[in-house]
């Protein structure tokens, strides 16, 4: 999406909700309320799931890696079509894109909060997923037609970034009540309200001028499905052998399909994915470590919600609240390094951040069956968060450090759609290596705990939940590895001084 777009203001039409001007004041207050409720539910569908897990692997008989694939289904439509929802705003209106991707969402949380079985809530996930790319972009861009610059506009700026922090916490503790008081179904049902008011408040949002071009749609069926089949080929090997048909087949489907979605974007008028911005190492490096970030931190959430719940017993509720200090150590970080930007080289912040980050996830690794919350979970979880959160805003702030001013609003998507697939291929690769790990000690080990529990049988659910915690701490201790990755990437990669992350500081406000 172009960063300077403008609304269409047509001077012999009034102000005010539904015309082409800026809507009156009395409109502005709601006109922010639509579009901060429209994040809050987007991203809070990404955590609001991970608590429920457990409860829908009981109740439609899911397997490990279907579970796994409810988190990465929306991952990967989201973070694959990205890029493409904001294009489309550009070209047929943001305002209708974003009623488009907010109705679709809607529909597709109904879908998913009915679905009877692993398959058809899958499907509704990769439909939310969708949903959400061509909502979110949107969102952002119609705070710069709907809200006049200056404190008006900034205001509803950073209403709609703290919706980003807020819908993580909200995710939790919600999901958790609602999995807990009614049902695992009520983590898609609540987000209808939601979503229909939101639709009801649309009209006070202005449009902004539509751009000519065209939707690189080639482009965006070739990279996500092949990420798609990416990440089917290592679900599958790991479930049933790496040489069989269906995964070397998956993985060769994956090759040619990214193989033609890079010739597509170096060869269209139009790309989905501009080459150009690869060009920068700064950048590069930027987008490559929040690759590892987002595979690491999609691990925390999954790994966890399932060892507090399935070997320590959390209900959902208390889950949701034993997540709290992960939200707290990332604010606070973030708070501190957005402080140190400005005086530091952006690797000087991100890569110390980062080292702490992996000492979290090794602290992780050393978990047991019995081990505390309080002296345990809780301080390598703060850990965590701490270094993960000295590590965004710099990685985010390189992203767009030297970007020539018309790429800055691709540039930004880019690190989003960086950090979500990065996550949905990490988690795919984790539960792999979990689920094997698990395995190795106690064949099926995830069904021995559900069967152990079902027929009271205190040895069996021992052994099984030994198993499984064997396998959470290998995930984790590759995740560590993971964010050591991301250090080392850093480290050589991104080398922009003070000066010129101060420039992309700036370029990233201008945004």
């Amino acid at each position: 999406m172009s960063a300077d777009s403008t609304a269409v203001i047509d001077p012999a039409r009034p102000n005010g909700p539904g015309t082409g001007g800026p809507p009156g004041g009395r409109y502005l207050g709601l006109a922010l309320v639509v579009i901060a409720a429209a994040q809050l539910m987007v991203v809070l569908d990404a955590t609001i799931t991970n608590i429920a897990l457990p409860a829908i692997q009981t109740s439609l008989g899911v397997t490990d890696s279907g579970l796994a694939w409810i988190v990465n289904s929306y991952a990967l439509a989201f973070g694959g079509l990205l890029l493409l929802g904001g294009k489309a705003g550009d070209l047929f209106g943001r305002r209708l894109l974003f009623q488009v991707g907010i109705g679709v969402f809607t529909l597709a949380s109904l879908l998913g909060g009915l679905a009877p079985n692993e398959g058809l809530l899958i499907g509704a996930r990769v439909l939310q997923g969708v949903g959400a790319a061509l909502a979110a972009p949107n969102a952002l861009a119609l705070i710069t037609t709907t809200f006049p610059a200056g404190r008006s506009r900034n205001t509803a700026m950073g209403v709609y970034a703290a919706m980003g922090g807020v819908g993580a916490t909200v995710g939790l503790l919600l999901g958790g009540t609602l999995t807990d008081l009614l049902d695992w179904r009520w983590v898609f049902f609540v987000n209808i309200p939601i979503g229909l008011a939101v639709l009801a408040g649309t009209r006070t949002l202005v449009e902004g001028e539509r751009h000519k071009g065209r939707l690189d749609v080639p482009g965006a069926v070739t990279g996500t499905g092949g990420l798609m089949a990416l990440v089917y080929g290592i679900t599958r090997g790991g479930e049933h052998g790496w040489t069989g048909g269906w995964t070397l087949g998956s993985f060769a489907a994956a090759l040619v399909l990214l193989a033609v979605f890079l010739v597509l974007q170096a060869r269209t008028a139009h790309p989905m994915m501009p080459l150009r911005l690869f060009r920068d190492r700064n950048r590069t490096g930027s987008y490559a470590t929040m690759l590892f970030i987002g595979a690491g931190m999609f691990a925390t959430f999954y790994f966890l919600t399932l060892y507090m719940q399935l070997i320590q017993g959390f209900s959902p509720v208390r889950t949701g609240f034993a997540f709290l200090p992960f939200s707290f150590g990332m604010a606070a970080a973030a708070g501190i390094s957005s402080k140190l930007v400005a005086r530091c080289a952006p690797r000087l912040i991100a890569g110390p951040g980062l080292l702490v980050a992996a000492a979290g996830m090794f602290w992780f690794a050393t978990l047991e069956p019995g081990s505390s919350y309080a002296a345990h979970v809780l301080p390598a979880m703060f850990v965590t968060a701490l270094g993960l959160g000295m590590s965004f805003v710099p990685m985010t702030l390189g992203a767009v450090s030297g970007v020539d001013h018309l790429d800055t609003g691709i540039a930004s998507a880019l690190l989003n759609t960086a950090q979500q697939i990065g996550g949905a291929l990490g988690l795919a690769f984790l539960s792999t290596l979990s689920t094997t790990a698990a395995d190795a000690t106690l064949p099926d080990a995830a069904s021995s705990l559900y069967r152990g529990l079902a027929t009271q049988d205190p040895g069996l659910v021992s052994k099984a939940g030994e198993a499984l915690t064997d396998g959470y701490t290998t995930a984790f201790a590759a995740a560590a590895v993971m964010f050591l990755a991301g250090l080392v990437v850093t480290a050589f990669a991104v080398d922009a001084g003070r000066q010129e992350h101060a420039e992309g500081a700036a370029a990233a406000h201008m945004g």
